[in-house]
């Protein structure tokens, strides 16, 4: 019995395609948290990406990542916000049910957002339930260290739910951190965050989120840890790492997001600039009357019915209507034909 609740797989299915619907869980698939133990015993590396809507947990489930966490940062990155702290639970759900439907092979793990797990215990696991009621998600990640938070950690998981930690520079503690932060740079910090992740473990957590802590303090960690660390900003000796999607493929452009962006952050690529160039030819084709072509006129009607269309127009007294589309049709006809060979 004890063996098949330890191998029991999450999942972000709702009911009737977990009992037999068109997508049925398949093992062999889906990241559990068994899958992530697994890989952490065998020193692999642990992927994940920060999503937040459909198309990129599409990517990011195409690309064999191992978990996709929906962060709170959607604030800033999605809704232009300059902290995390403005979101509400609502909105995250909004988003985590987003992402559950683009994403069917990785472990899913919804953030809280600030406000909605810090008055006391029960606060935290009515929310943390909505995350995997209503959103979808497999497990839940949280901020902090303070003794309040290891025991929100601690009751969360005692009913039922995976729980992710995070310590380091924890966004939503802007307010008495003084900003966005890097932590850990002195023998005090250092050590802070070291005993603070040993008290979310203890607490039965499955992970932390180590997040701008120099390379030491974060290996330090790791090494202290039995569960996986996962580095954002904590250099490369971490259990795994995480990157925002938008972020790590050179996405945003515009100044706000400039003035966002981690510079520890690397970009796998420059989507932000082909989307910009895009979105120009876009504008210059339309503006020239280029777009869209017959190519891209796919929606034929016969030259009866055409006929029979003008006269009707005729009747109603629109001839001028008349007269536009039966130059439409002169038009799109032309256009169809095959260029005659004049060699």
């Amino acid at each position: 019995m004890l063996r098949q609740v330890a191998r029991r797989l999450m999942s972000n299915m709702p009911e009737s395609t977990v009992y037999g619907g068109p997508k049925p869980q398949s093992p062999s698939r889906r990241v559990t948290l068994t899958h992530l133990r697994q890989k952490h015993r065998r020193g692999d590396a642990i992927t994940v990406v920060t999503a937040y809507d459909y198309p990129s947990a599409v990517h990011i489930d195409s690309a064999g990542i191992d978990v996709c966490l929906v962060g709170d940062s959607a604030a800033m990155v999605v809704h232009g916000h300059d902290t995390t702290l403005p979101i509400s639970v609502d909105e995250m759900l909004v988003h985590c049910r987003a992402v559950a439907r683009g994403a069917s092979r990785p472990l899913l793990v919804g953030d809280l957002p600030f406000g909605s797990y810090e008055s006391f215990p029960s606060q935290a696991v009515d929310t943390a339930v909505r995350f995997l009621k209503e959103g979808g998600m497999d497990a839940i990640k949280l901020e902090g260290g303070a003794p309040s938070r290891i025991t929100v950690a601690k009751a969360i998981v005692e009913a039922g739910i995976a729980v992710m930690g995070h310590v380091g520079l924890t966004p939503q503690a802007i307010s008495v951190l003084g900003g966005f932060r890097p932590q850990g740079k002195t023998v005090a910090s250092a050590v802070k965050v070291v005993e603070t992740a040993l008290a979310l473990q203890e607490a039965g957590c499955f992970s932390v989120v180590l997040e701008c802590v120099p390379a030491p303090v974060a290996a330090a960690t790791t090494s202290a840890l039995q569960i996986p660390t996962i580095g954002i900003g904590a250099g490369p000796f971490c259990g795994g790492q995480v990157l925002v999607y938008h972020d790590l493929l050179g996405m945003l452009q515009h100044p706000h997001h400039a003035k966002v962006t981690p510079k520890f952050c690397k970009q796998f690529g420059h989507v932000g600039d082909a989307i910009n160039k895009a979105l120009s030819e876009y504008k210059q084709e339309v503006e020239s009357r280029s777009f869209p072509g017959a190519a891209y006129t796919p929606y034929k009607i016969s030259a009866t019915d055409v006929d029979g269309f003008l006269k009707e127009l005729q009747v109603m007294g629109l001839n001028e209507a008349a007269t536009a589309a039966a130059a439409a049709a002169e038009n799109v006809e032309t256009a169809g034909r095959p260029s005659e060979d004049t060699s």
